[in-house]
């Protein structure tokens, strides 16, 4: 057998292992030993899976992610949230629609300190589906705004689906970081317009809500404070060199841990449900980074990435084409099976393809985590969708689908742009660093 018709076949072998509801990490793993030990050897796969798990297990660099998970998780447990929420309730509560668009500005606040899309739907979930509940709000609109939402987890930096890519790629972290400001920025104010357009086409899907006087406009900007210091002192310090990611996340964790403390915010049980969350988040990702490591070194002995990505590359089309067949490849993969799996099994192979296509290597990252992140609200497995139909039982289903679709109108306009004017990503990179 041809290694490329092992890779292959290992390719088929792990999306079997994976509709058999294997976790993606442990299959990834079990795929990747068994074409080791085909194309190499038993023992040489033996080895390579031993120190591959620990080298994953005691790598510094992958440090950076149970610090920012815990950042985000004392940020919650301080209240921070729902102080961010407040703040933009009094701010554009009292327009059309506002708020959902309260709902979708704070998601955009607890992103930047959070990092996941899961955390950001499920806590703003648990502060705004009540309030939109109370004034009236559309049971579409209220779900769809909150699921979606939680997709900028992702989007904007500190983001865990960032840093996974950085390290797949040996990329800096930092430079996707600043990358992923603009489109976040971006996509959180198209969320927003489409939000009031719809509410001013038909008020009775969200009515304004009760005129907020400029005093108290004003005193509540204290807590969208909290959540920009600490999004300064993560980004900044990154920029200004004053910290490793791995020292910024550390730094963004004891300033969240500190508001709580001297806010008084953060229980003994908060502490620990926060200690607890971060083990547990952070151990799914450090596992599924190793799967896919494993994996990977399984795909690079066959060499099936590179040969793909010749093939690809003396193909007599435009490059934008191929792309855009990778894209369609994230899109469909990301809604039959866990976005973030789905995403580090193929990194191995369409990274080389990218690059051997010209691509910019930090444009790219922005592009799959935008396409990838839409998988998070599209079916079947849509997580962010189910965790809002878990937070409303009485909301069907179909209901909360139909709330998000619109709102997939702001991610492909946000892609056609980077599309056009790839700066859009690149201009702020090259501009700080």
């Amino acid at each position: 057998m041809s290694p490329n018709t092992a890779a292959i076949l290992g390719l088929i072998f792990l999306f079997v292992l994976m509709a058999l509801r294997m976790p993606v990490s442990f299959a990834m793993i079990l795929a990747g030993f068994l074409g080791n030990a085909y194309i190499v050897s038993t023992d040489a796969a033996i080895y390579m899976l031993a120190t591959n798990v620990w080298g994953q297990l005691t790598s510094y660099g992958l440090s950076v992610i149970p610090m920012f998970v815990l950042m985000g998780q004392f940020a919650y447990h301080s209240g921070i949230t729902e102080r961010l929420y407040d703040a933009a309730y009094k701010w554009v509560g009292r327009l059309p629609g506002g708020l959902a668009i309260t709902t979708i500005l704070s998601s955009a606040g607890f992103a930047a300190i959070c990092g996941s899309n899961s955390a950001a739907t499920a806590t703003m979930g648990t502060i705004a589906l009540p309030e939109m509940k109370r004034y009236g709000y559309d049971r579409a609109l209220s779900a769809g705004t909150v699921a979606i939402g939680g997709t900028l987890g992702v989007v904007i930096p500190p983001s865990v689906v960032l840093i996974i890519i950085a390290v797949q790629t040996e990329q800096s972290i930092i430079p996707l970081f600043i990358a992923c400001i603009v489109p976040g920025v971006f996509l959180t104010l198209l969320f927003s317009l489409i939000v009031f357009w719809l509410c001013i086409r038909n008020p009775n899907l969200g009515p304004p809500g009760s005129r907020t006087k400029m005093r108290e406009k004003l005193s509540s900007l204290a807590g969208v404070a909290e959540a920009m210091i600490l999004f300064l002192l993560v980004i900044g310090g990154l920029y200004a060199g004053w910290f490793t990611p791995t020292e910024a996340g550390a730094a963004g964790s004891f300033g969240a841990l500190l508001i709580g403390l001297t806010r008084r915010k953060l229980s003994k049980q908060g502490f620990a449900k926060a200690i607890t969350e971060t083990i547990r988040t952070s151990a799914m990702v450090v596992m599924l980074i190793t799967g896919a490591v494993i994996f990977g070194k399984f795909l690079t002995v066959t060499r099936l990435p590179f040969e793909l990505a010749d093939w690809a590359a003396s193909l007599n089309v435009p490059r934008e084409a191929i792309l855009l067949v990778v894209l369609l490849i994230y899109l469909v993969g990301g809604c039959l099976m866990d976005a973030l799996g789905f995403l580090v099994v193929t990194i191995p192979i369409f990274f080389p393809l990218s690059q051997a296509l010209g691509f910019d290597p930090v444009w790219f990252a922005v592009v799959i985590t935008l396409v990838t992140t839409m998988g998070a609200v599209t079916p079947p497995v849509a997580v962010n969708v189910y965790i809002v139909k878990g937070l409303s039982p009485d909301v069907p289903i179909e209901t909360i689908f139909r709330g998000v679709y619109i709102f997939l109108v702001a991610y492909v306009i946000c892609l056609v742009l980077l599309f056009i004017f790839p700066e859009m990503a690149l201009f702020l990179p090259k501009f700080l660093l």
